[in-house]
């Protein structure tokens, strides 16, 4: 029998109630994905040390890559500065990945912390803009491949190819 991969995956996917609002992304698809792999739940924000519920925030300036720069900052609408607390979550989250040796990621589309393809402009606007967010940044960074639960296909494919 197979070894199964190693997944972390946002927690509020699993059904956890850990978004900004106190609620849940439950995505029913994750239960193909389990047969395939140890999925491993995160919350990069609640690593960091922020609070559920929480203000929303968004990046400002730029995406994930240049909040671990210090090139850009995470703030809530009312300007609040939640940098520290995004850079500690993304720090701890990169600390989980490497204890569990975790194959790749399933990270909320979208996300400040989690968005690996798209993040909010940081104007509150709705609007989109590319780029991942803090704690998707810091894995991309070390090699691991960052999908969303919109890409679930996608990534059964990668899992039967990296099984192997």
């Amino acid at each position: 029998m197979k070894r199964k991969l190693t997944l972390l995956v946002s927690a509020c996917l699993l059904g956890l109630n850990t978004t900004h609002n106190g609620g849940s992304n439950f995505c029913p698809d994750l239960s193909l994905v389990q047969e395939k792999a140890v999925l491993v739940p995160v919350c990069p924000e609640q690593l960091g040390g922020l609070p559920t519920p929480r203000p929303p925030a968004e990046i400002t300036g730029a995406d994930g890559y240049g909040v671990l720069a210090g090139e850009a900052v995470v703030l809530t609408a009312s300007g609040e500065d939640k940098t520290a607390a995004y850079l500690r979550g993304a720090c701890e989250t990169r600390r989980l990945a490497e204890t569990v040796s975790a194959a790749a990621v399933l990270f909320k589309a979208r996300s400040p912390s989690c968005g690996n393809r798209h993040i909010y402009d940081g104007r509150f606007s709705k609007e989109l803009r590319c780029g991942p967010g803090v704690a998707a940044a810091a894995l991309l960074a070390l090699g691991l491949p960052v999908f969303n639960e919109e890409e679930t296909a996608a990534l059964l494919a990668w899992l039967e190819s990296a099984a192997g």
